[in-house]
């Protein structure tokens, strides 16, 4: 159980003892419930968000804005962004970045697959919202040049989510890399 990404040995512990205390049958359901996990939830052929069908219910509504992709690195950044209520387009879930360091290439992740939704049309823009890290912004202009060599005659608008200083916090606690991109990204002061 420690092996498990987020689970350290106490909670593990806490989670085997629980499980200790318990009848048979609810042991034995437990044990279903992560079987039919493994067994029932799907990768969208789309988007690569999890379903428990083909086509995830984002990519299949056609109340979502489809000329409108949103990049992200995990299905957790489409939970994430699906909360703030503020995004009406679709997904496409890389399942990572770019990370030379952990052997991580282009082919590791789902880029070839985005490239092809591209390419067949109807695109209009695609929004950048990976990490604001290293090999966030490495997988971010790996995408733009494989957009840029697609030989389309017209490529949809390429935009990357707002970066800056957080709500409440002091200019003296920011790193310097955010506060140089939030100056340099600065928008019209409108009181």
């Amino acid at each position: 159980m420690a092996s498990l990404p987020g689970v350290g040995r106490r909670t593990a512990l806490r989670l085997v003892l629980h499980l200790l205390r318990q009848t048979d049958k609810d042991v034995e359901a437990f044990a279903m419930a992560f079987t039919r996990l493994k067994k029932e939830v799907l990768y969208c052929r789309t988007c690569h968000n999890i379903s428990d069908t083909e086509v995830c219910p984002i990519c299949s509504s056609p109340r979502r804005d489809h000329a409108t992709i949103c990049v992200v690195e995990n299905v957790q950044d489409v939970m994430s962004i699906e909360n703030t209520g503020q995004y009406n387009g679709v997904y496409h879930v890389l399942g990572g970045v770019i990370s030379p360091m952990e052997g991580i290439g282009p082919k590791d992740i789902e880029i070839d697959s985005l490239i092809e939704r591209v390419t067949k049309g109807g695109v209009e823009e695609i929004i950048l919202a990976l990490p604001t890290t290293m090999e966030g912004d490495t997988t971010n202009f790996y995408i733009s040049r494989r957009l840029a060599n697609t030989g389309l005659a017209e490529l949809p608008k390429l935009s990357q989510i707002a970066r800056g200083i957080a709500i409440g916090n002091q200019l003296e606690y920011t790193d310097e890399i955010t506060l140089g991109r939030s100056i340099v990204n600065r928008t019209e002061f409108k009181g």
